[in-house]
């Protein structure tokens, strides 16, 4: 049976639900997702990046400090945050791959909304989109979760012979930037805000309740912003990472092949590197300043107490931390991500929670919040919901990410990976009570032995149940040969 046979009767039993709940006024979702965007941000402490309408928003809700992705690749995550499935669970574990092909039927976050009387839009890049040579198509998006797309192409891509380069006219996975002439409202994510905007004003004046996807671009290379944004900041003030001269050669041979993956941003310059630094902050502070343009909107059109808001990035991402200008690794910088959710008589204002959290878990909060209709049992994570109405809840003791030939876990005290390697050093250890950075590898003294071996079982419990068959679910497992792309990071 075909997606839209399921899709059909899923919306068959929406319409049965709306027409019971019609005398309830439904809540909206705005779900904003920013493309390779770490925790360098005013509310997560950064002491120079400007970031005001996030921390209005953080003021508003519930800001989680320890969020992560469950794949620190930009394909992978957003499938498997879209279908609530682990990445070896719908078969994106490389980026380019459609989830359709190997969980056809499938129904995504959004798709759950639209069976349950729900509208829903998506505005730029939701699923993987190459970045920036995507922009204006489609990208790698799943036409059945959307009622309504857009895909904005502003004057970044049209200017593309302006941006500076460490590798001359590459861009998706190199240092780049540019300060651009012209208003915000002329680039891409700019347009992203712009047409969000416009659909708001239709939700507000056809009160459908609505699920939009607000997907911009930025801040993922090049960095590209008006250059008020640049001025924002003193080139002198900024601090570049520095690592041991020795330091790669205490990590496994993936863990070192992880950070050493791009040649040509290793050992940069200082000059060269403040500048990226620099592009990466200033870029920022102007997707920040388009958030707050949609959150303004969602005020001045009455819509604001009605509507969930959740804010994320696929991914972290370093910038220089480790000797490392990207994602792609089991770092903290990599793997960590902002998560803030403001929810209408569930969240108090302005809130910190120190429990674990994971991107899969957006499915089950967003429609627990809402109060939808259980997802599909074989739908992956745990609802936050108990957490946003009380930050000393916690519902998860570890959080899991891996990455194609390795997996992860974080406690509250330690982070062990265990490497997808014949070799006995294959095991990563951080104390992270001593060594809150992640740069020494203790895995190999005998002082952690069996914090090594607890570790690591509870680290097999979180492998097999993210890469169990799903309940009730056709999967076909990739073939051998749909290697996707592991190694360029668009």
């Amino acid at each position: 049976m075909t997606p839209g046979f399921f899709f059909r009767i899923g919306i068959t039993i929406g319409f049965f639900f709306a027409s019971t709940l019609s005398s309830v006024a439904k809540l909206n979702v705005v779900f904003i997702m920013t493309d390779d965007l770490n925790c360098d941000l005013g509310s997560y402490g950064h002491p120079l990046v400007q970031s005001p309408n996030i921390d209005r928003l953080a003021e508003e809700g519930v800001l989680f400090e320890n969020a992560y992705c469950n794949y620190p690749v930009c394909g992978p995550s957003r499938a498997s945050f879209m279908t609530g499935l682990y990445p070896e669970q719908n078969g994106v574990t490389v980026l380019r791959r459609m989830f359709r092909d190997y969980v056809p039927d499938a129904v995504t976050l959004s798709q759950h909304f639209m069976a349950n009387g729900y509208t829903a839009a998506r505005v730029g890049k939701i699923y993987h989109y190459d970045n920036p040579r995507g922009i204006g198509t489609d990208g790698h998006d799943d036409p059945a979760s959307w009622d309504t797309k857009i895909n904005p192409r502003g004057r970044d891509k049209e200017e593309e012979e302006k941006i500076f380069s460490l590798r001359p006219g590459s861009f998706g996975a190199t240092l780049s930037w540019l300060a651009a002439e012209g208003e915000d409202e002329e680039q891409t994510d700019g347009i992203v805000a712009t047409e969000s905007i416009r659909l708001l004003r239709q939700y507000a004046a056809t009160e459908e309740p609505f699920f939009l996807a607000v997907g911009f671009y930025k801040p993922h290379t090049p960095y590209v912003a008006p250059k008020k944004y640049f001025d924002l900041y003193d080139l002198s003030e900024i601090t570049v990472p520095r690592i041991p001269e020795d330091y790669w050669d205490t990590l496994p041979e993936p863990a070192r092949k992880s950070v050493t993956a791009f040649k040509p941003q290793i050992d940069l310059p200082e000059e060269m590197a403040r500048k990226a630094i620099h592009a990466y902050y200033a870029t920022i502070s102007f997707v920040d300043a388009q958030i707050g343009r949609v959150m303004d909107a969602l005020e001045d059109l009455g819509l604001k107490e009605d509507t969930i808001v959740l804010f994320s990035s696929d991914h972290g991402y370093h910038m220089g931390e480790h000797g490392h200008y990207q994602k792609n690794t089991l770092f903290d910088d990599a793997d960590r991500v902002p998560l803030i959710i403001s929810a209408p008589g569930v969240t108090q204002s302005g809130r910190r929670a120190q429990g674990f959290a994971e991107m899969i878990d957006f499915y089950r909060t967003l429609s627990d919040l809402v109060g939808l209709p259980s997802p599909p049992d074989y739908v992956k994570g745990i609802s936050l919901q108990p957490v946003l109405r009380d930050v000393s809840n916690t519902v998860r003791s570890n959080a899991f990410t891996q990455l194609i030939n390795g997996y992860t876990l974080r406690t509250d005290n330690f982070r062990i990976t265990q490497w997808k390697i014949d070799d006995p050093d294959n095991l990563e250890l951080y104390d992270l009570r001593r060594d809150p950075e992640e740069m020494r590898n203790v895995a190999r003294n005998p002082e952690y032995e069996q914090e090594i071996e607890n570790l690591l079982k509870a680290l097999e419990g979180r492998i097999a149940d993210a890469t169990a068959r799903p309940i009730g679910l056709d999967f076909t497992p990739p073939d051998s040969s749909d290697r996707g792309v592991q190694k360029t990071y668009d």
